[in-house]
C-alpha cells in the first residue's frame, strides 16, 4: 500500500492500480501505468510503468499533481468466439512468458494467443505471413510432462493434415528443450517446419525478447527448413535469432536472452528479422509438403534422470527399481563410482546398476559435461559399466535428449537388446558423427 496521503489523492482522482496516469512534478511530466507498491518499496514513491516497458519510481513531494488518462481495461478471462481468417502458419499456444498478458491490478497473468490479440500486439506479423491460432493449454513449462508432450504431438498431427506452410509452438523456456527433443522423436520427417519459441522476459518489459523471437519463428516457419527446431535470440542484442535442432539444443542460462545454445554442433538457421533474411548455418532437411511424416506418439512416463555425484549412496540406486528406465548423467567420459582400486573410503554403485539391468531396467549413460562424447573404453570404470550392459558408448547426446529418447523407445520396445540397438541408433540428429564445440 502507498502512504495515506497518496491513497487519499488516488481516491479523489478515482485512480486505481493499472490505470494510465499523468504525474506532474517540478516542471516534469511522467505518464504510464500505475503499478502496485513493491513490498519493500518506499510508501511515498509512486511506481509507474512507462510506455517503453520500464518501471520508474518517483518520490512524491508536496507540489506533485496527478490525473487519470485512461482506466484499466480488465482482461476477459473467457475467450470470445472470433471469426478466424485462414492462415499459412498455425501458432499453437502451450503457455509460457511469450504468450502471457499481465493484468496489473490483480497481478494475474492470462494467455494472449488468440489471432486477434496476437495481431494487435504484434502487427508486424502481417508483413511476414497469415496465421491460425489455437491454445492447447496455458501452463508453466516446469509443470509439463510426457502427457503434455503427447497432447502437443496430437495437435501437431492434426495440423499436418491441413494445407499449411509451418507450425509455431509458444512454450515456456524452462523445459522447452525437453519438449523439442521429445517431439523430434515422436514426429519424424515432417513435411513442414515445426518451430518452438518462447521468451525469457515478458512483453511488458522494455528488454523483452518476445517480439523478435515470435517474428523470427514465423520467418523460420515460412522457410524451406523442415525439422523440429527452437528459435531464440542468438546474442544479447535485439537483432538476430538462431534456429537450433530440437535434439541438440539446451537452455544454458537462467535469464539471458541468448540462453539457448546448440550443443556439440552449429545452429541450423540464422534469422535476421530486420533485414528479412534467413541464412543456413548447418545442414537440414528441406521442406516437402508431399512428404508423409512418421508419427509415433507412444511414450513411457516412468523414466528417471539422475546426476552422478561424489558420495552417491548405493541404496539410492537400488531404489531406482521403481522406474522402467534410468538415464545417468555421468562424470567425465561417462563414469560413476565403481571403486575400481578397492579403496576403503570409496563406495561403488556398480553392483546396484547391474542389479537394475538384470531386472530388465535399461540404464543409459549421458555426459553431465554436456560438451563432448561418451567413451566407456578409456578408463577402468567405463569398461566395467559397458561390460554390465550400460547403454550410450560413443554417444554425444545431452542428458535431456537421452531422457526423452528413452521415454520414446520404451514407449514401443520392451526387449533389452532392441532397446539398446534403438538407443544407440541416430534417428533425428541426437547422435552426431563429429562433435563441434563453438
Amino acid at each position: 500500500m502507498y502512504s495515506k496521503e497518496i491513497q487519499k489523492m488516488l481516491i479523489k482522482e478515482k485512480i486505481e492500480i493499472g490505470d494510465k496516469i499523468l504525474l506532474k512534478q517540478n516542471n516534469k511530466e511522467y505518464s504510464g501505468v500505475l503499478m502496485p507498491r513493491p513490498e519493500l518499496g518506499d510508501e511515498n514513491c509512486l511506481v509507474i510503468k512507462l510506455d517503453n516497458g520500464y518501471n520508474i519510481g518517483i518520490k512524491t513531494t508536496d507540489n506533485f499533481k496527478i490525473k487519470i488518462l485512461e482506466k484499466l481495461k480488465p482482461i476477459k478471462k473467457t475467450v470470445e468466439k472470433e471469426k478466424l481468417e485462414k492462415g499459412d502458419i498455425t501458432i499453437l499456444g502451450c503457455g509460457g512468458t511469450i504468450s502471457s498478458k499481465v493484468e496489473y491490478k490483480t497481478g494475474a497473468v492470462y494467455p494472449a494467443i488468440s489471432q486477434k490479440e496476437l495481431l494487435s500486439n504484434f502487427p508486424e506479423i502481417k508483413d511476414i505471413t497469415t496465421i491460425n491460432t489455437r491454445s492447447i493449454f496455458s501452463l508453466l513449462s516446469g509443470d509439463l510432462n510426457q502427457k503434455h508432450w503427447k497432447i502437443i504431438g496430437e495437435e501437431i498431427e492434426k495440423e499436418l493434415k491441413k494445407d499449411i506452410e509451418g507450425i509455431v509452438i509458444s512454450h515456456g523456456t524452462d523445459t522447452m528443450h525437453y519438449t523439442s527433443a521429445a517431439l523430434s522423436f515422436m514426429i519424424q520427417e515432417s513435411p513442414v517446419p515445426i518451430i518452438l519459441t518462447g521468451a525469457q522476459r515478458s512483453s511488458d518489459r522494455g528488454s523483452s525478447d518476445s517480439k523478435l523471437n515470435l517474428l523470427s519463428s514465423l520467418m523460420a516457419a515460412k522457410s524451406d527448413f523442415s525439422e523440429i527446431g527452437v528459435c531464440m535470440h542468438s546474442n544479447l542484442n535485439d537483432n538476430l535469432c538462431y534456429v537450433h535442432k530440437g535434439t541438440r539444443v539446451r537452455k544454458m542460462h537462467t535469464s539471458r536472452r541468448d540462453a539457448f545454445k546448440s550443443i556439440n554442433q552449429l545452429p541450423i538457421l540464422r534469422i535476421d528479422y530486420y533485414n528479412k533474411t534467413v541464412d543456413s548455418v548447418n545442414k537440414y532437411i528441406k521442406k516437402d509438403k508431399n512428404r508423409k511424416p512418421k508419427i509415433n506418439l507412444k511414450l513411457n512416463e516412468n523414466i528417471g534422470l539422475i546426476y552422478i555425484h561424489p558420495g552417491i549412496n548405493p541404496k539410492f540406486i537400488e531404489k531406482l527399481s521403481d522406474y522402467d528406465g534410468i538415464v545417468l548423467a555421468g562424470t567425465g567420459l561417462g563414469h560413476v563410482p565403481t571403486n575400481a582400486f578397492n579403496d576403503k573410503n570409496s563406495k561403488s554403485i556398480l553392483k546396484e546398476i547391474q542389479g537394475l539391468i538384470k531386472s530388465n531396467i535399461p540404464v543409459v549413460m549421458s555426459p553431465q559435461t554436456l560438451y563432448g562424447r561418451l567413451n566407456l573404453n578409456t578408463y577402468t570404470y567405463g569398461r566395467q559399466l559397458k561390460q554390465i550392459g550400460v547403454i550410450g558408448h560413443l554417444c554425444d547426446w545431452t542428458p535431456e535428449t537421452a531422457f526423452t529418447k528413452l521415454c520414446w523407445v520404451l514407449g514401443h520396445e520392451k526387449k533389452m537388446e532392441k532397446i539398446k540397438q534403438e538407443m544407440e541408433t541416430n534417428f533425428v540428429g541426437e547422435i552426431t558423427d563429429r562433435s563441434v564445440v563453438l
